[in-house]
């Protein structure tokens, strides 16, 4: 795998709008790739005229949207036993689906929404989607305006930080953690709105489950 982040970084001006769709593809499912350096050596090149940065930001969101679909239709297919009994062997141990299964249980399509923007949880959340059938279109389209989200971010920030330090292009541990040092903001607002939208949620359950008055 890390050969091939480093062809990635040594070759991204060729690989282009495939090679983002590719990588943030398998990005998706349970190989660690971490969008952090997919995502921010393209938008470079497209700031410098290569590439549309759009069209970077579209072909990272689709890609998404292909690897969190595969893990749903291969959990919809071989069924949660399967997963429990084997997922050790392709990086997916009970306690991770255990985690996604709580979150999506939790908080329904809004957690798929929100969990393309946090770690971990941005790989496994097709899992349990697909164990629990949650209608296809829908979660395709939750998974692709997630992505699409964070996609744009990354690429702006990445675009951005690149811009200023070029030597960041020939080391992709050291861009993975400037980035995750510059979008500490960015996953903390999530988090916040994340947190208002649950703290709406529980308001509303207990306003609906409250005792309700009878005529006298």
């Amino acid at each position: 795998m890390h050969a091939l982040i480093k062809l990635w970084f040594e070759r991204v001006a060729d690989w282009g709008y495939l090679g983002v769709f590719a990588l943030m593809a398998l990005e998706s499912t349970i190989v660690p790739i971490p969008s952090e350096v997919i995502i921010p050596p393209a938008a470079y090149w497209a700031a410098q005229g290569k590439f549309s940065f759009w069209g970077i930001v579209l072909m990272g969101a689709l890609g998404s949207t292909l690897g969190s679909s595969l893990c749903y239709a291969f959990t919809a297919t071989v069924g949660r036993a399967f997963v429990l009994k084997y997922g050790r062997y392709f990086l997916l141990p009970p306690d991770k689906l255990e985690l996604a299964e709580r979150w999506l249980g939790d908080y329904a399509l809004i957690g798929v929404f929100f969990a393309r923007l946090l770690p971990v949880l941005r790989h496994l959340i097709g899992f349990p989607a697909g164990l629990v059938r949650v209608p296809f279109a829908q979660f395709a389209g939750t998974t692709f305006a997630g992505s699409f989200l964070w996609t744009t971010v990354l690429a702006w920030v990445g675009a951005e930080t690149i811009g200023k330090r070029p030597d960041l292009l020939q080391d992709p541990a050291a861009l993975a953690q400037v980035l995750k040092h510059d979008m500490i903001w960015f996953v903390g607002l999530a988090v916040l709105i994340g947190g208002g939208f649950l703290v709406v949620k529980a308001y509303a359950s207990r306003m609906k489950s409250g005792p309700t008055v009878t005529p006298t």
